[in-house]
């Protein structure tokens, strides 16, 4: 099967270098659609759904191989492969930041760039280290969320998002959480908040920029300082947008942010 049909991979923009936008748990690629089209004018721009999200090919999904996050990044892999990307800039958010460091890590020819959103390289607290949730916290949340996904949805999406006097926002991710089938989106909230790559950050040789919100609550800024001291010769900016979602919410700043990390004289 062709990963760019299985993907639902959409190509706009032009230039020689391309720029991959991957979306977060429960989202798909319209959740890039307020910066993605800021680069065109410079980048062949990539926008995709992981299986089991948005456009996709859902009969792809196979359970054994979406368990852990090597499966989503084998897709970035085989969609690189197919679109002959070298020395390209994979975007991804939350997620997907770390789907981006594992398929970076197993081909880095494929991305010499990684622009990663609201990353967080576990979400579960560890001795000195602080995800943000104990154990028995994420297993409660998956079991909240096995037991009425759509209640789970309605309840989580606006937290998530963080910006309360903008409730259209946390009502879209509310909408886009209940899109996805239910048995996928629990195997992927499982394989996402029981992740640990922690020990894959020092691996990394691209050039890495981590894009930090205020207030967010899926990955703290402390998050942020972790992934910064661990991916060698990383930045790190600290946006002024709060939540989880900036992509969505405060798109120009992150557009911003990016074109100076991209520029080759940035001051």
């Amino acid at each position: 099967m062709s990963a760019v049909f299985r993907n639902n991979i959409k190509i706009t923009g032009s230039g020689t270098r391309c720029m991959l936008f991957a979306h977060g748990f429960g989202c798909d690629q319209a959740m890039w659609r307020f910066v993605a089209p800021h680069f065109e004018d410079s980048y062949r721009v990539v926008a995709m759904d992981h299986v089991g999200a948005g456009g996709s090919d859902l009969s792809a999904y196979d359970a054994r191989k979406y368990a852990t996050l090597d499966g989503y990044a084998s897709d970035i892999v085989e969609i690189g492969r197919e679109l002959e990307i070298r020395n390209g800039i994979f975007v991804g958010h939350s997620v997907s930041a770390m789907i981006g460091v594992l398929a970076s890590i197993a081909a880095p020819d494929m991305f010499d760039t990684l622009i990663l959103v609201g990353p967080s390289p576990r979400y579960i607290d560890d001795g000195d280290y602080v995800g943000g949730f104990s154990a028995s916290d994420i297993e409660e949340l998956l079991a909240s969320f096995a037991d009425n996904p759509l209640a789970w949805s309605a309840s989580m999406a606006p937290a998530i998002m963080g910006n309360p006097d903008r409730p259209e926002l946390g009502d879209e991710l509310t909408r886009s959480f209940c899109r996805t089938d239910p048995k996928i989106a629990h195997e992927f909230a499982r394989a996402t908040f029981t992740a640990d790559n922690r020990h894959d950050l020092a691996r990394v040789t691209a050039q890495t920029l981590i894009l930090q919100c205020r207030e967010d609550i899926i990955a703290a800024e402390i998050v942020g300082d972790y992934v910064r001291a661990h991916i060698p010769g990383s930045t790190l900016t600290l946006l002024d947008a709060t939540g989880h979602c900036p992509n969505l919410s405060a798109p120009h700043e992150v557009t911003t942010a990016m074109r100076h990390f991209l520029s080759p004289n940035p001051v």
